[in-house]
């Protein structure tokens, strides 16, 4: 992939991770309903533990754009984790298709980006061992 298609590419997630982490510390409704501090209350968390999640997104957002592999490995790390507990979240709270889309399509692109950018000195994890005689 030409290397201005994935700097694009970079930048698009890193601004939906951020207009996401804005969202969650906004106070009221958002353009994506009603106010994050409600809905976390609705899922069963307490209303601040959007604050955590909005400081890890903006984090991670900021990861994304520095064109390095370790700090976009850690940047997709981070959100894969958030994104996890996003997915299940939505599946235990049996929010519709329609609420709960964006979770693993994130997580899935975040599943590739950390493969893609995974340290080379941590490539031997995936190797298969080559035998000895």
């Amino acid at each position: 992939m030409p290397k201005r298609l994935t700097t694009v590419l970079y930048w698009f997630l890193a601004m939906e991770f951020a207009l996401g982490a804005v969202t969650k510390y906004w106070p009221g409704d958002t353009m994506f309903g009603p106010a994050y501090s409600v809905k976390f209350a609705d899922w069963g968390y307490p209303s601040w533990m959007r604050f955590v999640v909005g400081a890890l997104e903006g984090i991670a957002a900021v990861l994304l754009v520095i064109p390095d592999k370790r700090t976009r490995f850690l940047a997709a790390t981070t959100l894969i984790l958030v994104l996890t507990g996003a997915v299940t979240t939505h599946i235990v709270n049996h929010d519709s298709a329609m609420q709960s889309w964006a979770a693993p399509t994130y997580l899935l692109a975040m599943g590739v980006v950390a493969l893609v950018n995974w340290p080379a000195d941590w490539r031997d994890l995936l190797r298969t061992p080559v035998p000895t005689k």
